[in-house]
């Protein structure tokens, strides 16, 4: 049995394992209505938050946490942007992204930014004994 602990920790010492806090997943999301719209492809993306980031917006955030969710993991585009601001009349970013986004699509790019995190989705299994 020692012998299987000790290699469970050469495994998780390998060098190829990154530090998760150094380097977070991200992925590119295309958002479908918005690509219509300009007639090229408009594309998030979006980066996992480090540990006990989505905990602090869900504990801190009255109501709807997706759209501060969103904020913190978007990479690009800038969603804090004054430029946005001022087109979508937005006083702060979470009001400018509801103007610009329609409620399923901030929904759905925040589970993204959660998936990312390792939430809403299967990261582990159990083994059955051999």
């Amino acid at each position: 049995m020692e012998e299987k602990k000790t290699d469970l920790l050469s495994l998780l010492l390998r060098p190829e394992l990154p530090n998760v806090q150094e380097q977070l997943p991200t992925a590119r999301y295309r958002i479908k209505r918005l690509s219509e719209a300009t007639g090229k492809d408009v594309v998030f993306t979006l980066r996992a938050l480090p540990y006990g980031k989505v905990q602090r917006i869900r504990e801190t955030v009255v109501g709807d946490v997706s759209p501060s969710i969103l904020l913190a993991g978007c990479v690009e585009p800038d969603l804090k942007a004054d430029a946005l601001k001022e087109k979508y009349g937005g006083a702060t970013p979470e009001e400018t992204v509801k103007a610009m986004l329609l409620p399923g699509e901030i929904e759905d790019l925040s589970r993204a930014v959660e998936r990312l995190c390792g939430y809403r989705r299967a990261t582990i299994e159990e083994v059955k004994n051999a």
